[in-house]
């Protein structure tokens, strides 16, 4: 197959553009105004009329600009057509299907093209994993036009027979490069097979990698690349800032923004499910209402802690990059990269988190002795070097640098030993503790007496040539009878005689 034409976009016009220019169904106008949008972002503004056409489209913009909209918008408006008020599921086959990540972006995608459709009557669903099959088989058997999935779920969906996708029309493929970090690619090209060969395609993420552009080129025609921004740019109305630490000052630090800069909500993000336990159950000693986000909890349990940060009832959510990836969460003003990311690439999605839809944000990331590669790829892909400043770190015992002592740092004096640093914070009018003193082991004079040889007449029991001391027998026991000794001894006359 020959590589596809790719069209860059130009640069978007300043002045934002209203969705009321559009050609859009009064329905669709209706419901974006409920969600209270009017004036299109600039991915919005030149992806829209392009998925309009019919035309393959690849979206690059920043997290945070409006990609479901981009796509969601335009696909319900040419799916109008099919539009119907009739019972029979025959009637409401799958004709749109879009595929996320991680339940919890499936999820909110799923949200939000429900809010744009609610004037019409398309049908829209979702499925994942980790929650009970049943309910979602009953909605797919009663028919639906548009289909949010993740993959491993559907895949689960088409051997059960729960739907049938040979009348799908148009594919969105959301956060694709993702999908393929996480090992979706064979699931993907299987899903690709049960679909028809002309349909449109659609991929959106802020990020393109060349995976992803080798894989356009198997399964898009013709596309449009649409660039809104340069690829694999952070917002610009994020604060980025870059301290260098210790592992064990890490939590210290987080607190101290939190109270220096009156944070209210932020996401923690680490680098393991084990670690992000532990660290809410830290910030949870702390005082600080937290919540886990992790692979390891059931679907139940990470819809509620993320509702539950929603409402502005949990603190700190700390989360792995399962969080990372389209989460549209209103007004949150800081993000913390507890851990370095392994991916470069989920550090632009991990601070897209905050400063969405033009508010501002301040992503703050914690750099340890043992991150300098991590940060040097991060170099690499923003294209820019990285400011990486020191944190007087506040606390009873003063004001002290939390960061760590590089080679090129070996001027700066080393920090106090743990044992010093807690006599110096002790208080001068305390008693000194008295030393431990394990209690006296009790004492038995014989036992203490020193050695002293047998005076008995017997010679020892060891002594071979001792003569054997008589044996008390008991009345009870008879003597046993002496038998010839086997190999031919000859048994002694005795012992015949009896």
């Amino acid at each position: 197959m020959t590589e596809p034409q790719i069209i860059e976009s130009a640069t978007p016009d300043p002045t934002p553009a209203r969705f009321d220019t559009l050609p859009l169904d009064a329905k669709l106008l209706r419901a974006v105004a409920d969600s209270g949008y009017a004036l299109m972002t600039p991915i919005q503004a030149k992806a829209i009329p392009i998925v309009l056409e019919g035309r393959d489209v690849m979206g690059a913009a920043q997290t945070g600009t409006g990609k479901t909209a981009a796509f969601s918008i335009p696909l319900l408006q040419r799916m109008l057509k099919h539009e119907n008020a009739s019972a029979s599921p025959a009637r409401h086959p799958v004709r749109a299907l879009v595929l996320a990540p991680t339940r919890e972006l499936a999820d909110q995608v799923a949200n939000n093209i429900k809010a744009y459709a609610k004037h019409t009557n398309l049908r829209v669903t979702c499925v994942f994993g980790g929650i009970d099959m049943k309910p979602q088989t009953l909605v797919l058997k009663g028919g639906v036009e548009v289909l949010i999935a993740t993959p491993g779920r559907l895949l689960d969906h088409i051997e059960a027979k729960n739907c049938v996708l040979n009348q799908v029309e148009y594919v969105v493929l959301d956060e694709a490069d993702r999908m393929l970090d996480i090992g979706f690619l064979p699931d993907l090209q299987r899903i690709l097979s049960f679909l028809p060969k002309t349909r449109q395609t659609l991929l959106f993420s802020a990020t393109f990698s060349p995976e992803i552009k080798r894989l356009s080129q198997s399964y898009l025609q013709d596309p449009v690349l649409v660039e809104v921004a340069r690829p694999n740019a952070t917002a610009k109305n994020v604060e980025q800032l870059f301290y260098s630490v210790t592992d064990d000052d890490k939590r210290a630090v987080v607190r101290q923004i939190l109270r220096q800069r009156e944070i209210k909500q932020a996401i923690v993000f680490v680098n393991s499910k084990l670690g992000a336990a532990r660290l809410a159950r830290s910030f949870e000693r702390d005082g600080l209402r937290t919540a886990a986000l992790h692979g390891d909890k059931s679907q139940d349990e990470r819809l509620k802690s993320l509702e539950a940060f929603k409402r502005g009832e949990v603190d700190l959510l700390v989360a792995t990059d399962v969080a990372a990836r389209g989460l549209d969460i209103a007004d949150l003003p800081a993000v913390f990269n507890f851990d370095v990311p392994f991916n470069a690439e989920d550090y632009v999605h991990r601070i897209g988190r905050t400063g969405r839809a033009g508010a501002s944000g301040v992503a703050v990331t914690l750099v340890t002795r043992a991150d300098a590669r991590l940060v040097a790829d991060i170099e690499k892909l923003v294209k820019r070097t990285l400011d990486l400043q020191a944190f007087e770190l506040q606390d009873e015992r003063g004001s002290r640098p939390a960061r760590y002592e590089g080679a090129e740092r070996s001027e700066r004096p080393a920090r106090p030993r743990r044992e010093e640093s807690f006599s110096d914070a002790a208080p001068a009018a305390a008693a000194p503790r008295p030393a431990y003193r394990p209690p006296a082991a009790p004492r038995d004079a014989f036992f203490d007496k020193p050695y002293e040889a047998s005076q008995r007449d017997e010679p020892p029991a060891w002594d071979k040539g001792a003569a054997a001391a008589p044996r008390s027998v008991s009345s009870n026991i008879k003597p046993k009878k002496k038998v010839a000794a086997l190999f031919g001894a000859k048994a002694p006359a005795a012992s015949l005689e009896s």
